[in-house]
């Protein structure tokens, strides 16, 4: 009998089951998309029961067609920042989810960071107080929504990240007959502001700062261990459920880079570059700090992260509210219609700029309009964006780490588009590598999983699976790259005070 393993994709936008074989090639995919909640300008919500809901139908999806006997165990890989609070006697929500990308803690970040200002917790966690993480979050729901500080203190609330909420809800929730399991991953974890990234456990001083009961949180584990089995009315109940990591870690994990110096970036509705540093975090004023595995009993391996906000979702800004394209495929082909911007450049700051400035005063921008500027120049922009934030995060890593960065492996639906893939190459001065199965964040929550029972025995085995699939070379000028740099930068200033 085939051995398999499912992955639980829960996304921004969507949420996936992808099953794969032991090549790590993929045998069938499951997938929901579910409702995206602006109540407030700069407020972004998910109704966390919804995406439970579409969970247990896009397991049933991907394994209708296959011997659910077959599957050895799940994985988790989630949005990870997101923000949800139920009830411990029903496992309902008790507020929507307050999504990563959300900014209505700014005012309470300032307050946290007092007179140290937003290093205030840097040390201690490896990241700035800021909007993007998740005790914020939980403080802000806390305090302002009736009464559920009172519930909080008294025991009757349970948070997590996604994938916190999820192990509990698929462990079997408030129906099962003993606990369900109430834990997070050390991935997970390191995005809430709340651990502490040598100890891998919480923070009493993070926790005190933002008042929150630590009797609210999860226990932290391992990346890759048997949290339980399901028993949520799924076709794979009684199947283990054996790993769990943010998504970024997960498609640094998919991607194979378990070596320092090791890099990858994933497009998506933001994009993520992650660098591998090894054993020891390393510390930056511009990068967040961060955990980037921790597989069963060894010990944890650590990443250098630059998180930009908006890449993809510039693209579905384009698509969706100008209108200016059809579908998000048809920018490659408008954008490859002109040979280059007609001097515009493009900040999609939309809710502020992330790394590497932590500007979330900042705002989106079109800068250097003329009567000459057409939509394919205005396309072309938005992909030379995605290309250019990449740029400042990779130089950041490459020298914060102290390591040379001689290849960028990529992955996430951008990476379909050749034209941005090669802009990439240019702007980056290096190649740009994709793999053969670009769904790495499901895969590497595969092998995080599948590590724990035994169907892969190692990371060698991992790093066999890993096949390229496509390279693009730098054939830029350098030059003239340097000088487009200088503009975007320019460009990128024009935006810094807007909010």
């Amino acid at each position: 009998m085939a051995d398999y393993v499912a992955a639980i994709d829960q996304g921004t936008s969507s949420t996936r089951c992808i099953v794969f074989d032991r090549d790590g090639a993929i045998v069938s995919v499951g997938r929901r998309e579910h409702a995206q909640h602006h109540p407030r300008a700069g407020w972004v919500e998910h109704d966390a029961a919804e995406i439970l809901a579409h969970v247990r139908e896009a397991v049933d999806e991907a394994v209708a067609s296959l011997d659910a006997s077959a599957v050895r165990a799940v994985g988790i890989t989630n949005q990870r920042e997101t923000t949800v609070l139920w009830e411990r006697a029903t496992g309902e929500p008790v507020a929507p989810a307050i999504v990563w990308q959300d900014t209505r803690t700014a005012a309470l970040v300032e307050e946290l960071g007092g007179d140290e200002g937003p290093d205030r917790l840097r040390a201690i966690t490896g990241l700035p107080l800021s909007t993007y993480f998740s005790g914020p979050k939980v403080a802000w729901l806390l305090d302002r929504v009736d009464g559920l500080r009172a519930r909080a203190d008294a025991g009757e609330l349970l948070f997590g990240t996604v994938d916190a909420y999820l192990i509990w809800q698929l462990t079997g929730g408030a129906r099962a007959a003993a606990p369900a399991v109430h834990a997070t991953d050390v991935t997970n974890a390191s995005r809430t502001l709340l651990m502490d990234l040598r100890t891998l456990d919480w923070s009493p001083r993070a926790l005190d700062l933002m008042g929150i009961p630590r009797a609210l949180l999860p226990e932290i584990r391992s990346s890759s261990e048997v949290y339980g089995e399901l028993r949520c009315g799924c076709a794979l109940d009684g199947v283990p459920l054996a790993g769990a990591l943010g998504d970024q870690q997960a498609a640094l994990v998919g991607q194979a880079c378990f070596a320092p110096g090791e890099a990858k970036n994933t497009y998506g509705t933001g994009s993520f570059l992650l660098v591998n540093t090894g054993a020891e975090p390393v510390a930056s004023r511009e990068l967040l700090t961060t955990v980037a595995y921790r597989l069963g009993d060894q010990p944890a391996a650590y990443a250098l992260e630059g998180s930009i906000a908006v890449t993809g979702a510039a693209v579905q800004w384009l698509r969706d509210k100008l209108g200016m394209i059809d579908s998000a495929q048809e920018i490659e082909a408008l954008a490859a219609s002109v040979d280059d911007t007609g001097d515009v450049y493009f900040v999609p700051a939309f809710s502020g700029l992330f790394a590497p400035r932590w500007r979330p005063d900042a705002r989106g921008a079109l800068v250097g309009l003329t009567a000459y500027t057409s939509r394919a120049h205005i396309a072309r922009a938005v992909l030379e964006a995605a290309a250019w934030q990449s740029r400042e995060v990779f130089d950041a890593a490459r020298h914060a780490a102290g390591v040379p960065l001689p290849a960028l492996k990529v992955d996430g639906g951008m990476t379909a588009d050749a034209l941005l893939m090669q802009l990439q190459a240019d702007v980056l001065g290096v190649p740009v590598i994709r793999p053969g199965v670009i769904e790495t964040t499901a895969l590497g929550a595969a092998y995080a999983a599948g590590l724990a029972v035994g169907v892969w025995g190692s990371t060698a085995d991992v790093t066999a699976n890993w096949r390229e699939d496509r390279r693009w070379e730098p054939r830029a000028p350098r030059a003239e790259v340097e000088r487009r740099y200088a503009r975007w930068r320019a460009a990128v200033e024009r935006s810094l005070g807007w909010a």
